[in-house]
């Protein structure tokens, strides 16, 4: 592992100042545009998930609010309706979709 290079303070004009050599200044230029590119891609990410958040979130919304299921409860119940259009999992796809939204809701939303 590289060692930390320890800055060399100087005073100059009557400033404290510290002096870098050619090569640690174009590592500190080169490292800034690193950090420029790696910040416009988080960015990049963090607008895509606020987007597919809104787009889980208003797919709840509809799912609740598209009427009852087939035994009058509203669909977001955890209970399966009683008219099952998915004889394996007992049922419909409404359920099925609210119980997913459900289980990869963010835990601390």
């Amino acid at each position: 592992m590289a060692r930390t290079p320890q800055p060399r303070h100087i005073t100059l004009g009557g400033r404290e100042a510290v002096a870098l050599t050619r090569e640690e200044y174009d590592q500190l230029i080169a490292s800034r545009r690193q950090i420029g590119g790696q910040s416009a891609r988080v960015r990049v990410l963090a607008q895509q998930a606020k987007r597919t958040e809104q787009l889980l979130h208003d797919l709840e919304a509809l799912i609740a609010s598209q009427g009852e299921d087939c035994t009058g409860r509203a669909h977001t119940s955890s209970a399966p309706c009683a008219e099952s259009t998915s004889a394996q999992t007992g049922s419909c796809l409404r359920c099925e979709l609210a119980a997913l939204l459900r289980r990869h809701r963010d835990p601390a939303s």
